[in-house]
């Protein structure tokens, strides 16, 4: 039950000003600027378009300052703006086998075609504090080599090729494609709606379910086929033209997962596969995605559900950040008359218990030890 409160429009006003002066900090700082945070705080700009599901560095910059640097009011703001937004149409399923590759790595092979690009990632660094960072002196310039024009094939088809993995699971491509944000949510669903649902769920939550599946909760053995972080093109079907034009270009992480599986009575051993694919960098996302793709393919593979990441319910339904803060933090709003009526019904059940018993009832006023010697 949800209580309309009236008045105090005044307080809630205040309330306002007071945010913007705590937005704006010390008055001698200046201020940060968009570009700024765009750039500098890449990341958590890639985390906010990635589960606010819209593609646009400038109006996650935005949302991040606007939000103070809370990142799921972050997302919260740009999935609201995006709800304004109308639709020209759809875009053709971007090739991330054409991606303009920025990093591309391997756990399961050293030497493979295309080569192991690391990029700019923090996995080769030292967890201590840089001092020089606190200064505004300019980092040196990254060093390139030469492209060598070597195609970067997919290690999922290295291992296809010899038959060692399960062909890409394919969906009936006259069937429209889901959309989890126009249609209501039913279970089961299908792995089109679930890979949407986990590409916008919360990083900690699928982070935590993910690093469940590698403590014995539905074990897989996972390997890292590949990662890539690059940039692809977007291309939407022009029917007066009557073939598709390049209308943008994205930055995408993706990340195929390698899993073990003893196979079935329909299926012999072979690898099998689990997907993440999300906006920008982001590759801790993309990862815990993959491992919770595969947990909840169990089903369809004939493994036992024993754990919460098989649980397709129980995952996609709790892994929005936004749903999540909706109940959790409506929980400070008035709830005046809900609980006095909780209120009362405990003292009339306290009253009932008290006269069958035949213990004292204390009263509002009674003493401490009155209290306790009637409880």
């Amino acid at each position: 039950m949800y209580v309309a409160v009236k008045g105090g429009e005044a307080a809630i006003a205040n309330a306002h000003r007071l945010l913007a002066d705590r937005r704006r900090g010390d008055r001698s700082v200046p201020s940060l600027t968009l570009a700024q945070i765009a750039s500098q705080l890449s990341l958590a700009v890639d985390r906010v378009m990635a589960e606010g599901s819209l593609y646009d560095p400038e109006l996650a910059a935005l949302a991040v300052k606007q939000a103070r640097g809370d990142l799921i009011e972050a997302v919260f703001l740009l999935r609201a703006y995006r709800t304004t937004l109308p639709r020209f149409g759809h875009s053709e399923p971007v090739d991330t086998g054409k991606m303009l590759v920025e990093r591309r790595v391997s756990a399961v092979y050293k030497d493979l075609p295309g080569g192991q690009l690391l990029g700019p990632t923090f996995d080769y660094t030292h967890r201590l504090l840089d001092p020089d960072l606190a200064s505004d002196a300019d980092p040196d310039a990254p060093l390139t080599a030469d492209d060598t024009g070597e195609k970067i094939t997919r290690v999922s088809d290295i291992l296809g090729d010899e038959g060692l993995i399960e062909d890409d699971p394919l969906t009936d491509a006259s069937a429209p494609v889901a959309d989890i944000t126009r249609t209501p949510t039913e279970y089961p669903m299908g792995r089109d709606a679930r890979l949407q649902t986990l590409a916008r769920g919360d990083e900690g939550f699928l982070l935590a379910l993910a690093y469940s599946t590698q403590r014995g909760y539905a074990r897989s053995h996972p390997f890292v086929g590949e990662i890539r972080i690059g940039d692809v093109d977007v291309e939407m079907m022009i029917p007066e033209l009557g073939f598709s034009v390049v209308v943008g270009r994205i930055k995408l992480t993706e990340c195929q997962m390698v899993n073990q599986f003893k196979g079935s009575a329909k299926a012999p051993p072979q690898f099998t596969r689990g997907y993440g694919l999300v906006f920008g960098q982001s590759e801790r996302k993309a990862m815990a995605m993959s491992l919770c793709d595969r947990a909840l393919r169990a089903g369809e593979l004939g493994e036992d559900l024993t754990a919460p990441a098989q649980d397709e319910e129980f995952v996609l339904s709790h892994c929005d950040n936004v749903q999540a803060t909706g109940f959790v933090e409506h929980l400070k709003l008035p709830h005046y008359v809900d609980f006095q009526a909780e209120l009362d019904l405990v003292r009339r059940m306290r009253a009932e218990h008290a006269a069958k018993t035949g213990t004292a009832q204390a009263g509002g006023a009674g003493s401490g030890a009155n209290r306790e010697a009637a409880e």
